[in-house]
Order: structure tokens, then C-alpha cells, then sequence
């Protein structure tokens, strides 16, 4: 596996002086990222299906071994503050079990039967998305996880960085950045982990997108849970709504603090109203400002 390989450039980092090892390590950061420029088209397809799937009430599942699971289950720990997409419709599944985000379980990445039972025992179905990760690409307890996920009917999502391996081939959708050897050999956290954040980081950002939960480039779903959040929600509300300050921080209060509830009372709608149209559009606030001029 290429990922895996051992670069002859860097025998010797061991004795470079420190800097000239960093400006290395930070050239493999910086290909890494150039290896997903040839994926936004797969991105763009699979964040759209993903989105088309969740859309009718389904769960994000994550699911990976080692620094790949960790990345995943990160990216996905991150979508309820900044989207306000609800933990009960979301599944994290680490090979070795959560424990495994903080200690080290290699071994558990071998464990096909766990990557099979633990997809039966969230009853993953048809309208549930699965983004698997491996660095490798085969990585036993992904593959069968996916694999099991494909024939229960749910969206199966592959993120890989080695071309033509098994994970990539058991998922509806594969995404590959091809990161090549390592600085420091066999160390996956490095290129091969960074280009796989910036895909999970890209898809999982697009999926919201394609939910509704951004508006005119704003996270106006996102969840206000401090000080510094609540004054970036009331300047949300001003900037949409086109309301004074005073107005914005009136409509986010009786709006309990919802962004984008509180953009429509902001414009004169009543909160019961108001949480009547974002239920009916799902969520999406520009849906809600079509309906409200049509009705003009």
C-alpha cells in the first residue's frame, strides 16, 4: 500500500535539524490536501444523496478503526454545535468500542463479526447514511460494517486513501485521496489523515447545506451555548431579519434562542407561527422565505 511505503527522501530525518524536518513534514500536509482536488465531484454526489437520504428522517452513522475512526467520529461530534443536528440521529461505531477514541486498540480493526453485529444492532435501514473510513482501504471491521450497512439498504459512503481496495468497492459512493507515502513511514495520522478530516470536513459540510441549515453562507442552525455564541446568533438575526439590534435580541429570546425561529419573528410572524413554517419546510429558512413571498 502506498500509504504505507517508505520514501527514501526521509531516511535520514532522524538527524535533519529540527526545522528543515517540519518544513517536510508540512510539504506532505499541503499534498495531501492538493490529493482531494481531484474528488469534489465524488464529494458533491455522495454529500447529495447523503442529504436526499437523511432528508426522510434517517441517521449520519460514522464508523472506522484507529486514527481513521477517530477522525470520523470527531467530524461528526462537531455537526450539533454547528448545525444543530441531533445526537439521536447520529451512531458512532469504533472498532474496539468508544474507548478506542482514547486508547489505542489496534487489534480491533481485524474484528469483521463486530463491524457485521454492531450494523444489525443499530438497525441501520434504507434511510440511514454510512461513512466509512480507512486509510488503507481495507481495513476488515470498516469493510464488513459497510458492507452489511450496503445490504441492509442504507447510503454507503467510502472515504480511502489507496486506490482499487475493498472498502472503496463495498460502498455506494467512494471518495479517494491518494496521499502516498509518509514523512515518517506508515504513520497514517500525517497526510493520509489530514486529507481524510478535510474530506469528512467537505462532505459532511455539504450535506448540511443540502439539508437547509445554512443561509446566505451563515450556520443559522447552529446551537448557542455561550456568551460569545449568543451575540454572533443575535447578529445573525439582525443581518437577516434587516431589524435593529434591540429587535434581533427581543425575536432570539422568544425564539429560545433558535437562530432561525428567531430571524422569522424578527419580521413580524408570531413564534407559534414561526415554528409552524420551519416545521413544515424541515428546517430550511430559505424554503420558509419562499413560502412567505409567495404569500405576498
Amino acid at each position: 500500500m502506498s500509504t504505507e511505503a517508505l520514501d527514501p527522501r526521509y531516511l535520514g530525518l532522524d538527524l535533519w535539524p529540527t526545522e528543515t524536518a517540519v518544513e517536510a513534514m508540512l510539504e506532505g500536509q499541503m499534498a495531501a490536501i492538493a490529493a482531494i482536488q481531484s474528488q469534489t465531484a465524488a464529494i458533491a454526489r455522495a454529500a447529495e444523496a447523503a442529504a436526499a437520504r437523511l432528508d426522510q428522517g434517517g441517521r449520519l452513522v460514522f464508523t472506522g478503526a484507529g486514527t481513521s475512526g477517530r477522525l470520523a467520529v470527531q467530524d461528526g461530534t462537531e455537526l450539533l454545535p454547528t448545525f444543530g443536528w441531533p445526537m439521536e440521529r447520529m451512531v458512532f461505531l469504533m472498532a474496539g468500542g468508544i474507548g478506542a477514541l482514547t486508547e489505542a486498540r489496534e487489534g480491533a480493526e481485524d474484528d469483521v463479526a463486530a463491524g457485521q453485529a454492531e450494523i444489525v444492532a443499530c438497525g441501520i435501514g434504507p434511510s440511514d447514511v454510512v461513512i466509512g473510513v480507512a486509510a488503507s482501504g481495507r481495513t476488515p471491521y470498516t469493510v464488513a460494517a459497510i458492507t452489511q450497512a450496503r445490504a441492509a439498504g442504507a447510503l454507503t459512503i467510502a472515504i480511502a486513501n489507496n486506490p482499487a481496495t475493498a472498502l472503496l468497492e463495498a460502498a455506494e459512493h467512494a471518495v479517494i485521496a491518494v496521499t502516498g507515502s509518509e514523512v515518517v513511514a506508515g504513520s497514517t495520522r500525517m497526510k493520509a489523515g489530514t486529507a481524510q478530516k478535510a474530506v469528512l470536513n467537505l462532505l459532511s459540510t455539504a450535506i448540511m447545506i443540502r439539508l437547509g441549515l445554512v443561509y446566505k453562507g451563515r450556520m443559522v442552525a447552529m446551537r448557542i451555548s455561550n456568551a460569545k455564541l449568543l451575540q454572533r446568533g443575535r447578529r445573525m438575526v439582525q443581518d437577516i431579519a434587516g431589524v435593529e439590534a434591540d429587535v434581533a435580541a427581543r425575536a432570539l429570546e422568544t425564539a429560545a434562542n433558535d437562530i432561525r425561529l428567531g430571524v422569522i419573528v424578527a419580521t413580524g410572524i408570531s413564534a407559534e407561527e414561526a415554528r409552524a413554517l420551519l416545521e413544515d419546510h424541515r428546517g430550511s429558512l430559505r424554503a420558509v422565505f419562499r413560502t412567505l413571498e409567495e404569500r405576498q
